[in-house]
């Protein structure tokens, strides 16, 4: 299959006609589409016109033969190529399989195994749809051809050569436009005219107002009411009409579907439809024309839009060229439905990366990844953030938490398998809220391994504080948080050290345990550094009590309707929470519950709808709180909730 659709790409794909110059052109883009939105209302820009005939090569209008200044070719939209129907996907069943994210936990750096069907006739042929449907999609309208910027530091701290795809820097500060515009475009002129709808808090929904905007049609984006007001405005800026609905995604996705109907309006969906896919897959098209030498090609996963596009172009050209997604470990839908071999569904999801944080991935990405991408691989919360910091270190760009979700993958697997090639990530965006970069810079320390948070357990005795910093052996600390122990025994200590060598740190840590200072790591204990380590005093082995880690919508009375769920029926003992950003709020909440008023309590929580986790059971809570604090530790948390 591969030959012969390299044959017809080389005959379908012409060189774009230069264009007259442009503000880009003079920042190293160069001539093609991304220099030549200037050259709009004289040249179709980006399209290869034969101005010896009288109609192009590719499509559009009627043209005279001599072009002039004083005469300018009339153009106008049209398809550059007619392509045959939509191609057809399989539909997911009607029930799906839940799943919960910590089902499947990779190792770093390893790809989750791939569950492949028998490739058919029919497959090769949707492959060739796509591939016309990439070379030929609208998109440079509205977008840029994006730069591909080499990471110098980076690569030689990691040993490959790695580059960032930078869709960080479109008008919209995310590659979401692409896939909106190249739906748009291809809407009907007398359905244009009854506008457009989608269901979106983020990147999407300024892709689907700027779109509009330029085809000069109505849009209504719906968002749920827990959206920060900066991405508020931010669609409203773009003219859009904004409509806040639910709390979450899936409420706000059922009114706009509702309202479309009602209002006549083309519903534009964020990744699940063929047209968006095309759109989304000229960034594979770019990657492989910047860098012919590409051997990697790493690409953020949410519902799997971005990832089949890029596939689409890049394993048609280049079958060579592997193409790895990358998830956040608690948002791994398309990792888990590719092992299963079926599209599987999200019980819950890690918020922390928003835009990728999905539930379900669409149909039609599904399909085509199960078909194309050589697999699948997750992130922690702290190597995104850690990616985060790299891209800074880089450039000075600041990308959002799903935009650096590809360069934590490349970094991880290439410094696993030793991949000293040339790799590509895709930054795929730079909406990020200024409130997140407080808990960025918290966690990117660790992320990076530069830095290591430990509990210690030591003597409260007169000198034990001494003997405890002499055994770290001249350690650096960055923090430190002590508060004198009620039983008078044992004092517990939570403190950070500047991490030089893996090694070095063990050995601190072995002759702490040696000497009988019982010393744990809790570096990559996400409640610990989200929570724990900013808490410090209070009792200790509280009776009946247990914990939860709530998410808490980021809207005025969500809190209280928490409250009037458990209280007063039961006494909260403890409680942190610190704003991140985010659309919602992970909260700690500490509980007296009787014995057999387990069910009773988490009846009452599931009664807000609000996703909880026990916590109980975990250790570093035990330690600094719990039984574990006092030598208390006789209770089983895993016992029957009865």
């Amino acid at each position: 299959v591969a030959p012969a659709l390299t044959n017809m790409a080389t005959a379908a794909f012409r060189p774009a006609a230069p264009c007259m110059a442009s503000p880009r052109s003079s920042v190293g883009v160069g001539p093609g589409p991304a220099s030549c939105r200037a050259a709009r209302k004289t040249l179709r820009c980006g399209k290869s016109f034969a101005f010896d005939k009288k109609i192009s090569l590719r499509g559009g209008a009627l043209r005279p033969n001599v072009i002039s200044p004083q005469s300018p070719p009339s153009v106008y939209q049209g398809p550059s190529v007619y392509l045959p129907n939509l191609p057809v996907h399989n539909t997911a069943k009607d029930t799906l399989k839940e799943v919960n994210p910590e089902d499947m936990v990779l190792a770093e750096g390893e790809l989750g195994a791939v569950t492949r069907p028998m490739v058919t006739a029919q497959d090769a042929e949707r492959l060739n749809w796509y591939l016309r449907a990439i070379l030929t999609a609208n998109v440079y309208d509205v977008a840029v051809e994006s730069a591909l910027d080499y990471a110098p530091r980076l690569s030689e701290r990691i040993g490959a050569r790695i580059h960032f795809k930078r869709e960080d820097l479109q008008p919209v500060f995310s590659f979401k436009l692409r896939g909106a515009y190249n739906r748009m475009v291809n809407i009907s002129p007398e359905q244009r005219k009854k506008g457009v709808i989608c269901s979106s808090a983020g990147n999407h929904a300024q892709g689907v107002a700027l779109a509009a905007r330029e085809l000069g049609c109505d849009a209504v984006i719906c968002m749920p009411i827990t959206t920060p007001a900066i991405k508020i405005e931010a669609v409203k800026r773009l003219g859009a009409t904004v409509a806040l609905e639910g709390e979450n995604y899936d409420a706000c996705q059922a009114y706009a579907k509702k309202r479309g109907v009602d209002e006549g309006r083309t519903f534009v969906p964020p990744f699940d439809d063929p047209l968006i896919v095309a759109g989304q897959g000229t960034i594979g098209m770019e990657i492989v024309r910047q860098l012919p030498n590409v051997e990697y090609v790493f690409v953020p996963v949410g519902g799997g839009g971005l990832i089949s596009g890029i596939a689409a172009y890049v394993k048609s050209i280049r079958p060579d060229v592997k193409v790895i997604g990358v998830e956040p470990e608690g948002a791994n839908a398309m990792a888990q439905s590719l092992f299963h071999g079926e599209i599987c569904r999200l019980a819950k999801v890690d918020p922390f990366a928003d835009g990728v944080a999905v539930k379900q991935v669409g149909e039609v990405c599904f399909d085509l990844c199960q078909q194309l991408v050589d697999g699948v691989m997750t992130v922690k919360t702290d190597q995104i953030c850690a990616a985060i910091k790299d891209v800074f270190t880089e450039n000075r760009s600041i990308l959002e938490p799903a935009g650096a979700v590809a360069v934590a993958g490349a970094k991880a697997y290439c410094q696993v398998h030793g991949i000293t090639g040339d790799v590509v990530a895709v930054t795929s965006g730079a909406n990020m809220n200024f409130d997140r970069l407080r808990i960025v810079s918290q966690l990117a320390d660790g992320g990076l391994k530069q830095e290591a948070t430990l509990v210690s357990s030591i003597p409260e005795t007169n000198g034990s504080f001494k003997t405890f910093v002499e055994l770290m052996g001249g350690a650096n600390f960055t923090e430190f948080k002590y508060r004198v122990s009620d039983n008078n025994q044992q004092a517990v200590v939570l403190y950070s050290v500047t991490v030089n060598d893996d090694s070095e740190l063990q050995a601190s840590v072995d002759r702490l345990n040696n000497q009988g200072f019982f010393t744990e790591n809790l570096t990559d204990d996400e409640t610990t550094q989200v929570h724990l380590r900013h808490m410090v005093g209070g009792s200790a082995n509280v009776v009946d009590e247990r914990i939860y880690k709530v998410e808490i919508p980021e809207r005025a009375g969500a809190l209280e309707t928490f409250l009037n769920a458990v209280s007063p029926a039961f006494q909260i003992t403890m409680t942190h929470y610190r704003s991140d950003g985010g659309q919602v709020g992970n909260t700690l909440f500490g509980l007296k519950v009787g014995a057999g008023e387990i069910a009773a309590l988490e009846t009452a929580m599931k009664s807000t709808g609000y996703v909880f986790v026990d916590m109980t059971s975990n250790a570093a809570y035990n330690m600094l709180y719990g039984c574990q604090r006092v030598g208390a530790c006789a209770v089983d948390f895993a016992e029957h909730k009865a």
